[in-house]
């Protein structure tokens, strides 16, 4: 007579699983399930076991409780190549339990919304899947594991085919198991984590010291999104990983409607841009050259937000990436198509935008929904060799009206508006950073400078237009006033820099010299 094999399902995603379920049933397997799956496994006609059945124990705790029983677990874990684990299936009456298909309660999707209180996250840490997961994992000599539903089908081929799955495959997939209970838990710790710090104890408030927000010790869980021609350069391979859980709102979520396969310097700049495009609420139109912006605007519209953008370094806009912070319209399409770019990135696109963009065969068309949180959760980590370095992202924002004004002219609402344009930009800007600008658009931009006046002398040289009249942000201080001096000579007639030199009275003065007004925010902006 034929050795009953059970196989035991329990899954949240429910994807495929009544046509898994049909193909064992099929080839002979007794199905064991629980609440939900099983409900849709009857639904279909097919004969189910209930667990609760199965056990001879009901789900307790609302159903907190339910597959942690010994003729559950018994029945995973038993080697039965060992003669006392059949002595004791045997004597408790337990039947070996062959496959395992189990996907786990959605922690990290609902952790994801905005809205998810603590308690409804609680409730989502799910205790019973991973410890069948494990216990299958364990036991891979001679259980089957499977977490994917994308798994299924060749599960089911292999049994058709060999009658049972190769140790290859169960090996395979109990290393699959680990890693996805791992990253589970890891997900879990993370925003627990997270959630516990933002509370302020009785004790913290009395004045003892914060816990500690970096923690002790990171285990970063990261899945393969692509892998890519290439790195940096054609000699490097290279890949994209994404975050566990939902990636919404970032460059790894977003979706590419046409092009050429993105590359490794694409991903970066596309970072690089959106982030910059994030920084205004107006319209604007972002140009990224090499992980630098080279032009940036704001405008009525995108089509005018673009033109002032690409005015500001039109040689360096052609290869580039452009980000727009509004969906994209035809008009704004049919600009954008007029140059040649290497992608471009947007909230959305209306169908004669698309249609406009379709010309362009090789240019990748990105689409991404607005979520600056979802953008700039978790820290901003550096991977530097034998090591990372981890820091909370720069989101600092200065109430510029509210800045001190360090000179004796303060500057006009006109330069005011001016200036705080060009300091969101040089935030942006590899330093030392420059940015000349005037109301709504960037003029010139120097970056990635050694030295700070050399960095004003390349924002002037890079200008399309004469420079007087203009503004200029620095992303740091000025250790001399020789920077200061070369932008008065330039025309610079306003200037917003975060001070803290030793020689701020000589930069202040040499700003009083030449009728300049001169803001001081106390924030510098490093991009490294």
């Amino acid at each position: 007579m034929a050795v009953r094999r059970y196989a035991l399902l329990s899954v949240y995603d429910k994807t495929g699983v009544v046509d898994l379920a049909r193909r064992l049933d099929a080839l002979g397997f007794t199905l064991l399930s629980t609440g939900g799956t099983a409900e849709a496994l009857r639904a279909a006609g097919l004969a189910v076991t209930g667990v609760s059945e199965h056990t001879g124990h009901p789900e307790i705790l609302g159903g907190r409780v339910k597959t942690l029983h010994p003729r559950i677990h018994g029945g995973i874990l038993a080697d039965l190549s060992q003669e006392p684990h059949r002595a004791d299936l045997a004597g408790a009456s337990i039947a070996p339990i062959d496959l395992v298909v189990v996907n786990l309660y959605p922690f990290t999707q609902v952790a994801s919304r905005p809205s998810a209180g603590l308690d409804e996250l609680i409730e989502m840490i799910d205790i019973g899947g991973p410890s069948m997961l494990r216990s299958a994992a364990k036991n891979s000599a001679r259980v089957g594991v499977v977490i994917d539903p994308a798994d299924y089908p060749a599960i089911v081929a292999e049994l058709q085919e060999a009658g049972a799955l190769r140790d290859a495959t169960k090996r395979r997939l109990a290393l699959k198991a680990f890693a996805h209970t791992a990253a589970y838990d890891s997900a879990i710790r993370d925003e627990l984590t997270r959630r516990f710090a933002a509370e302020v104890s009785p004790a913290v408030a009395a004045g003892e010291a914060a816990p500690e927000q970096f923690p002790a010790r990171i285990d970063l869980t990261l899945y393969r999104l692509m892998t890519l021609r290439y790195g940096e350069n054609p000699h490097q391979a290279a890949a994209l990983y994404g975050d566990a859980g939902e990636r919404r709102g970032t460059i790894a979520g977003a979706r590419q409607l046409q092009g050429k396969e993105l590359s490794f310097n694409n991903i970066l700049d596309l970072d690089a841009a959106w982030r910059l495009a994030l920084e205004f609420e107006a319209p604007a139109v972002v140009i990224v050259k090499h992980n630098n912006p080279c032009g940036v605007a704001i405008g009525e519209t995108i089509e005018e937000a673009f033109a002032a953008a690409r005015r500001t370094d039109p040689v360096s806009a052609f290869g580039g990436i452009v980000a727009s912070n509004r969906d994209i319209d035809e008009a704004a399409a049919a600009a954008i198509a007029s140059l040649f770019l290497e992608c471009l990135i947007a909230p959305g696109y209306a169908q004669g935008a698309l249609a406009a963009l379709a010309a362009k065969t090789k240019l990748r068309v990105m689409e991404l929904p607005i979520d600056p949180a979802a953008a700039f959760a978790g820290y901003d980590l550096r991977r530097v060799t034998g090591g990372l370095l981890m820091q909370n992202w720069d989101r600092a924002r200065t109430v510029l009206k509210d800045a001190r004004v360090a000179t004796r002219r303060s500057p006009t609402a006109d330069e005011l508006q001016a200036l705080d344009f060009a300091r969101r930009v040089a935030k942006h800007v590899k330093s030392n950073a420059i940015v000349l600008g005037r109301r709504g658009r960037t003029v010139g931009i120097g970056a990635g400078q050694m030295s700070r006046v050399d960095a004003v002398r390349l924002a002037v040289s890079k200008a399309q237009e004469p420079t007087d009249g203009t503004v200029l942000a620095s992303d740091a201080f000025f250790p001399f006033r020789d920077g200061i001096d070369a932008a008065a000579e330039a025309g610079v007639t306003a200037v917003v820099q975060p001070g803290g030199s030793n020689r701020d009275g000589e930069v202040i003065a040499a700003a009083d010299e030449r009728g300049m007004a001169m803001v001081m925010t106390g924030t510098r902006h490093f991009r490294h």
